[in-house]
């Protein structure tokens, strides 16, 4: 019969090459998670960039729209008028390019207060519903997040 093998205690130098290769992966271990924090704090910083620079755009598209929904009606048609109409919608797609969209706020939209920032209400109202009565100021949202919250009137439905 053959003896059972007794386990061979590990000499010094395999102990230290085994508590080495342990230092070396948690080593690994923690650089990789930094590399994955500086790069989503690099995006997060670009992020934020790129929205403040895109807030600053946005009254000057407001000032615009202001601009075109106060036209006087013997003035619609002039091709000046439609010119500047021209540079919304110029704007717009720009922002499109930089995946800035508008917020849906049209008049009927399911009032979502993630979205929609209520600056007034219709006490009169009747319904179970809120809506959104009108939109007093368009909202964006960039890459899927909230940058400004649509301004808007809400009555119920």
């Amino acid at each position: 019969m053959s003896e059972p093998k007794k386990a061979k205690k590990p000499t010094k130098q395999e102990q230290q090459i085994a508590e080495l290769t342990a230092d070396l992966q948690r080593t690994r271990a923690d650089f990789e998670n930094y590399r994955k924090r500086v790069e989503a704090e690099k995006t997060a910083a670009r992020q934020s960039g790129q929205a403040s620079a895109i807030m600053k755009l946005l009254p000057v598209i407001d000032n615009i729209e202001r601009a075109i929904a106060y036209t006087p009606e013997d003035l619609k048609d002039h091709s000046w008028v439609q010119s500047v109409a021209g540079l919304v919608k110029h704007l717009d797609k720009s922002l499109e390019g930089l995946n800035v969209t508008r917020i849906d706020a049209r008049p009927g939209t399911a009032f979502n207060p993630d979205m929609h920032e209520a600056i007034q209400f219709d006490e009169e109202a009747k319904g179970d519903k809120e809506v959104v009565a009108e939109a007093l100021q368009a909202g964006y949202l960039l890459n899927g997040s909230v940058i400004r919250h649509a301004m808007v009137k809400v009555t119920k439905k």
